[in-house]
C-alpha cells in the first residue's frame, strides 16, 4: 500500500514520495509533506527556472537559488515566473 500524505502543495492528500528527494532538513520535510504529484509540479516549474534563466545546477549560486525558489514553490504559495517566459501553445 502506497504511503499517503497531507500535501501541502496541493492541498490535499496523495500518494506521498518514494524517498527524500533532496538532502538534509528540507529532503526530510519534502518527503513528509509533499505528494508525488506536488513534487512533479515543482519538477517542471524548476526545469523552467533553469531553461529561462540559463542555469547550471551544479553552480553553487544556481543551487543555492533554486534550493530557495523550491522553498517558496512547495510551501510559501509559489515561486515567481520570469517575465520573459511564455507559455508553450498546446
Amino acid at each position: 500500500m502506497a504511503r499517503m500524505v497531507q500535501c501541502v502543495k496541493t492541498g490535499k492528500e496523495g500518494e506521498g514520495l518514494d524517498f527524500a528527494p533532496y538532502p538534509g532538513d528540507l529532503g526530510k520535510r519534502i518527503y513528509e509533506n509533499i505528494s508525488k504529484e506536488g513534487w512533479e509540479s515543482w519538477v517542471g516549474h524548476q526545469t523552467m527556472l533553469i531553461n529561462e534563466y540559463r542555469l547550471t545546477p551544479v553552480d553553487p549560486k544556481n543551487r543555492k537559488f533554486l534550493e530557495e525558489e523550491m522553498e517558496k514553490f512547495l510551501f510559501e504559495g509559489g515561486s515567481d515566473i520570469p517575465k520573459e517566459f511564455v507559455a508553450p501553445k498546446e
